[in-house]
């Protein structure tokens, strides 16, 4: 019995250490940051803009479409059926260079427009990191909706970019523009022209 004891104590005693190790816990692999979006949030767009003017007399145009799009920034998808006009709707890609011409010219815009109509950016056809990089830098901040698969320009039966739609407070629209990259003075007057809103 003796024997059998001092047989048996090394051997308790090496599996009483080892069952009481135990490893600390590691900690996940620390993942890099996302860069923050350079666009602003899409909910206001479904808030008529403070200091809207009611739509121009004249023929109303269709409705945008039934159509629901992601915010660059998450958060809930907007339909454009709920986007409260008066607004400016600018479709563009980062690898269309009168997009990024005329890029500037919205994002001047959207400063100047006081709580009277809203602009919306529809990044279609891109990457998230291309639209990321440009929005960086040309500062661009107004709210950005994606269009990975161009639903929108169907939608409108066009294939431009850029491609610019003028909303109306009824939310219909009132002019689509293809005519290539618009500056300050043409956008002025489109809205002035389709919107009635001097800028």
């Amino acid at each position: 019995m003796r024997r059998l004891a001092y047989l048996l104590v090394p051997l308790l005693l090496a599996a009483g250490c080892t069952a009481t190790t135990e490893e600390p816990e590691r900690p996940a692999p620390a993942t890099r940051a996302e860069r923050p979006s350079p666009f602003a949030d899409c909910t206001p767009l479904t808030v008529a803009p403070a200091a809207a003017s009611p739509a121009p007399a004249g023929k109303a145009g269709d409705q945008l479409p039934d159509l629901t799009l992601n915010c660059f920034t998450g958060g809930t998808p907007v339909n454009l059926r709920d986007v409260k006009g008066p607004a400016v709707i600018n479709v563009w890609a980062s690898w269309c260079p009168p997009c990024r011409k005329e890029l500037p010219a919205f994002q001047r815009l959207a400063e100047r427009a006081d709580g009277r109509f809203q602009v919306i950016g529809v990044n279609s056809r891109d990457s998230r990191g291309g639209a990321q990089s440009i929005g960086e830098d040309y500062g661009v901040d107004f709210p950005m909706l994606l269009d990975q698969g161009d639903a929108f320009q169907r939608a409108l039966e066009r294939n431009a970019f850029p491609l610019t739609v003028l909303v109306d407070a009824d939310g219909r629209i009132r002019h689509t523009d293809a005519t290539g990259a618009l500056d300050d003075a043409r956008l002025a007057a489109l809205l002035e022209r389709h919107l009635g809103v001097r800028v």
